[in-house]
């Protein structure tokens, strides 16, 4: 999970499949980690509130790398849901959403853009025009 602003996004995926490539891209472009590997979910009265395990925080995976320190955050709320095992094939895609602990949370699709990091280091700053 990464954040912006304090808003936070789940990528979800099998493993091999970028979560945190796709997460040091967005803290690359001003994102910060909340979490790599394992993510705990808290249920609060504003919604649903992410941070790392004790053992975990301001650590991120970078293959044939190593593990990496990072500046990390120590809790964000959920703001969406990203999936990397679904690739977006529509220009302007629907609504979706994933129902996590209760909670109706966006959920949005991979894309192999380049600008994708970017785009959705944009969409927690900003969100999406209804």
């Amino acid at each position: 999970a990464v954040a912006v602003d304090g808003k936070a996004l789940l990528i979800e995926g099998a493993s091999g499949s970028g979560k945190s490539g796709l997460a040091l891209e967005m803290m690359a472009r001003g994102a910060v980690l909340v979490a790599d590997d394992r993510v705990v979910v808290t249920q609060t009265c504003n919604g649903l509130s992410l941070s790392a395990p004790a053992a975990l925080t301001g650590l991120i995976e970078a293959r044939f790398l190593g593990i990496l320190n990072a500046t990390a955050c120590p809790s964000a709320t959920l703001c969406a849901v990203l999936t990397l095992d679904r690739m977006e094939d529509q220009r302007l895609p629907p609504r979706r959403s994933k129902k996590i602990l209760g909670f109706e949370k966006p959920l949005l699709h991979n894309c192999a853009s380049p600008y994708f990091p970017a785009a959705l280091v944009q969409y927690l700053k900003s969100g999406r025009k209804e």
